[in-house]
């Protein structure tokens, strides 16, 4: 590799890393074509990707970031997965190194923060974007329920009291 692709690596990482909900760097050592793709495909479902990187260019191109320090786990053979939002790619890849004993999550970051292979299992564990959504959703639809039951409950009331008054009067 010339220097010119070398640069044009550096400026494609870079961009991964500036452009990324999260980041998950793992080892993939021993892992067979067939593996790699079906994690490929995982992370594909998600709107994820995965990419070998050379651990001198991804050293670079984090040069004078906040998450610099990541840089330490770059150490043989590292590929990153990443996606725009920040739960897809360590949901994917920590679920896929619970089954692979060739897939080894070192660690990621998130914006400034850098995280070991515990914090990437925690993130994975947090509910997907669409989940939050539902979840908020699910809560004021709730509410709105209630307000509705507590602005009708008076006028229950008041229709009761009447009904009653009506018959007392008829009998």
């Amino acid at each position: 590799m010339d220097r010119s692709q070398k640069e044009e690596q550096v400026k494609e990482i870079a961009e991964i890393f500036d452009n990324s909900g999260s980041v998950v760097m793992a080892e993939y050592s021993g892992m067979t074509v067939a593996e790699m793709t079906e994690l490929r495909a995982k992370l594909r479902e998600q709107g994820a990707s995965i990419r070998v990187v050379k651990n001198r260019l991804a050293k670079i191109a984090m040069k004078g970031k906040p998450f610099e320090a990541a840089g330490d786990m770059f150490v043989g053979p590292v590929a990153i997965a990443w996606a725009d939002d920040m739960i897809s790619a360590p949901k994917v890849a920590v679920e896929f190194a619970k089954d692979s004993k060739a897939f080894a999550i070192k660690g990621g970051f998130m914006g400034e923060e850098v995280f070991g292979t515990e914090g990437i299992v925690a993130l994975s564990k947090l509910p997907s974007r669409e989940e939050l959504i539902g979840m908020a959703a699910a809560r004021l639809i709730g509410q709105a329920s209630e307000v509705a039951q507590r602005l009708m409950s008076p006028g229950s009331a008041l229709s009761g009291a009447i009904k009653v008054i009506e018959e007392k009067a008829a009998a």
